[in-house]
């Protein structure tokens, strides 16, 4: 399924998309996928991942540690991931960012359990540095278009496309996303366009009056 468009939804720490709220959240998102036939991924906090493994929809965490089994209070392991029913995960997100190395690690020990991974990059340079690393995807991410309802396929449509350039040049079987400002079919559909395989949103949706109809306006161009 890596080949077709796919919409990430990541829930943050939103009230609206916490414990109930998000399980209600994730039912929207699997009808609408049911609808459309547009692969969606959800994205919800560590201590909802359990709870929505049978959801009948990819889930992913919003993030993991670089860390094996022992002595890591408070981290995030992969492997507890995957005992969650957990397949993939976000990495270096803006809002928790990590230095290069240990995204190189996570990156590892994902790949090791089987583990989709997503790495968010603000930047070309960045985009470069960790296409070294062989993610799955890699979502391009202007810190500063993040939550605006401006989306980057507008305001920077270059940004996109060189990423989607440079990642093409280190490793085509890498998949790139474009996230930031995203709240609308057209905004999918620009970053389609761009060269991308999909869109990585969170407020587009998670804050919507009609979240569901909110997941349906964004397959509606695609």
């Amino acid at each position: 399924m890596k080949d077709q468009p796919v919409i990430i939804l990541n829930y943050k720490t939103y009230v609206e998309s916490t414990g109930a709220k998000g399980r209600v959240l994730t039912r929207m998102a699997h009808e609408a996928m049911k609808e459309k036939g547009v692969r969606i991924i959800v994205c919800p906090q560590t201590p909802d991942l359990y709870l929505q493994k049978d959801s009948g929809i990819e889930v992913f965490a919003q993030h993991v540690d670089p860390i094996e089994p022992g002595s890591h209070t408070g981290h995030v392991l992969p492997l507890a991931l995957v005992e969650a029913g957990v397949s993939g995960s976000l990495i270096n997100h803006s809002e928790d960012r990590m230095p290069a190395d240990k995204i190189k690690k996570c990156v590892e020990l994902c790949r090791q359990h089987k583990l989709t991974t997503v790495v968010c990059a603000e930047s070309i340079e960045k985009v470069k540095e960790v296409a070294a690393f062989k993610p799955d995807y890699i979502a391009i991410e202007p810190p500063e278009l993040i939550g605006s309802g401006i989306p980057v396929s507008k305001a920077d449509p270059d940004i996109v496309k060189n990423s989607v350039r440079a990642v093409q040049a280190i490793d085509p079987s890498i998949i790139v996303l474009c996230g930031a400002g995203i709240s609308k079919g057209e905004d999918v559909r620009a970053a389609l366009e761009l060269g991308t395989a999909g869109v990585l949103l969170a407020s587009g949706v998670v804050k919507a009056k009609d979240p569901k109809k909110a997941i349906l306006d964004l397959m509606s161009l695609i």
